[in-house]
């Protein structure tokens, strides 16, 4: 079940994902409201979702051709749909008119609530929070209903599993349903009224699935995303009242969404394409020259964003594993493998001419190696994903760090591998599963084996395993494979990174 998930969760883009999931759950909303199953007027729904999206869209598009941007149309449809979620579905024309605002804020904000081109807050959010002090609609949040709950979990759930943030999804609603559930049981509904008001009629759920997730809003490492949803969820989850703020879920997220920009790269990152190298047949290495100095540690991964004609579905927007280590100087690389079946962007991407602009909206990752240089270290990598292990390494050979490293290299390719040049220079023990042949291997490496890598191999040729910190990168279906054997291996300390639809 987990290959099969990620595979096909692999196979699409986040964004449209999103979009995807948020216009099921709009058109089962209005075909249950038909059926009077849930209480919103059906009209009012139809005539409430066209005008959300239509002012985010425009405002969008419109706040793009003044910065001399191109707009995103799944991020624009994504703002207007959530407002629609959010805000009380009208027919009246007042109510109407506080969606199209409301809207029209959400996309505003993504230009003017700015700091050098990077939006602050949640846009959703800020549109709809305006309304709480003017009386022109309300955020009825009118999503939260039992029938629609359903859909709404799995949605939430593929995204935070396609995200990789199920940890902060986890967190956010163990904390927060806690403190409802106790707070209604204290003030004495009973336990099955508490479950009901927390799961099945409030938008905890939608919330923290649809827009306490957010890439752009969320910080680069694990640590400071949980401790902002443990924020979020107490704010949330506990009743206040200070002047003329009080508890709400949506001042919930702003407060996060502020706390997080703190730890954020704080600009949209602009770069110039310097150099386009295929380094060995079929992978690419593109370098970039930063327009300002920019921040990362080995092992992390930036979005780049490259609208491109006659884009496919996997979108204008792409992650992808900076192979350069942060001291490279003035450059940043990303390294990327490419097939006659490969997307639009990876073609439009090769295809840059050198001197052409490309932005990156922020920089993310745990996959880091720890700071304890001592401290000995297997990492285990499948085809492409042996790019964080080159940044990582590049690093420590030029910081001298003298890490005892094993490197575990499975290919399926008889052509030269990637990166041989930095493997060797780290001075870390290579050993290679693959068709190469034993006399091709730099001097040095050792070939594991010519079948597929599997846990017990490792055990053989690398028999202190259980004494190493492993790092696990490639395709899903082999880092979970290897992940499971390993630990039946003796391994406790493992940490993985994903290539999800590389």
């Amino acid at each position: 079940m987990k290959r099969w998930l990620d595979r096909t969760l692999g196979s699409i883009v986040m964004y449209k994902l999103v979009l995807m999931s948020l216009m099921l759950i709009a058109i089962i909303a209005i075909v249950l409201a038909f059926f009077e199953l849930i209480s919103p007027d059906p009209l009012a729904l139809l005539a409430s979702l066209p005008v959300a999206l239509a002012f985010s869209f425009v405002t969008s598009w419109l706040g793009a051709r003044i910065v001399r941007q191109r707009a995103h149309l799944e991020s624009s449809l994504i703002t207007g749909l959530l407002v629609f979620f959010i805000m009380a579905p009208s027919l009246e024309i007042m109510g109407l008119l506080g969606i199209a605002l409301a809207s029209t804020i959400a996309g505003a904000s993504k230009f003017l609530i700015a700091f050098r081109g990077r939006h602050i807050f949640n846009p959703a959010a800020i549109g709809a929070y305006v309304f709480i002090f003017v009386p022109l609609g309300f955020p009825t949040w009118w999503v939260g209903t039992p029938l629609l709950q359903p859909f709404i979990v799995v949605a939430a759930f593929l995204i935070l599993y396609r995200t990789q943030r199920l940890d902060l999804g986890v967190v956010f609603v163990v904390v927060a349903a806690s403190i409802r559930i106790a707070l209604t049981i204290a003030g004495g509904g009973s336990l099955t009224d508490a479950l009901s008001f927390t799961f099945a009629s409030s938008q905890l759920i939608f919330f923290v699935g649809f827009m306490l997730s957010e890439p752009l809003t969320q910080p680069p490492r694990r640590w400071q995303r949980l401790s902002i949803a443990v924020v979020v969820a107490l704010l949330f989850a506990i009743p206040f009242s200070i002047g003329p703020l009080y508890s709400d879920p949506l001042l919930a997220l702003l407060i996060g969404n502020l706390i997080a920009f703190f730890f954020t790269q704080r600009r949209t990152i602009r770069m110039t394409r310097v150099e386009t190298t295929e380094i060995t047949p079929g992978i690419w290495e593109v370098t970039f020259a930063p327009h300002r100095p920019i921040t990362f540690r080995a092992g992390q991964y930036i979005e780049l964003s490259l609208p491109h004609a006659s884009a496919d579905f996997r979108g204008v927007r792409r992650y992808f594993t900076i192979s350069s280590a942060p001291d490279a100087g003035a450059t940043l690389s990303v390294t990327i493998s490419v097939s006659e079946k490969s997307s639009s962007f990876k073609t439009a991407l090769l295809a840059l001419p050198r001197g052409s602009q490309v932005t990156a909206t922020g920089i993310w990752g745990d996959f880091v190696l720890p700071r304890d240089t001592a401290e000995p270290l297997l990492l285990v990598a499948g085809g492409i994903g042996i790019t964080p292990f080159a940044s990582q390494l590049a690093h420590a050979h030029c910081q001298a760090e003298g890490r005892d490293v094993v490197v575990v290299y499975a290919s399926s390719s008889s052509e030269p591998l990637p990166f041989s040049d930095v493997l060797s220079d780290a001075s870390a023990r290579v050993i290679v599963f693959g068709p190469q042949p034993a006399e091709a291997l730099p001097a040095g490496w050792e070939l594991g084996g010519e079948g597929r890598m599997s846990g017990d191999a490792l055990s053989t040729l690398v028999p202190d395993l259980a004494s190493r910190r492993v790092y696990l990168s490639g395709p899903p279906a082999l880092v979970n494979d290897l992940k499971s054997a390993l630990r039946t291996n003796g391994a406790r300390r493992i940490h993985t990174d994903y290539f999800l639809g590389y």
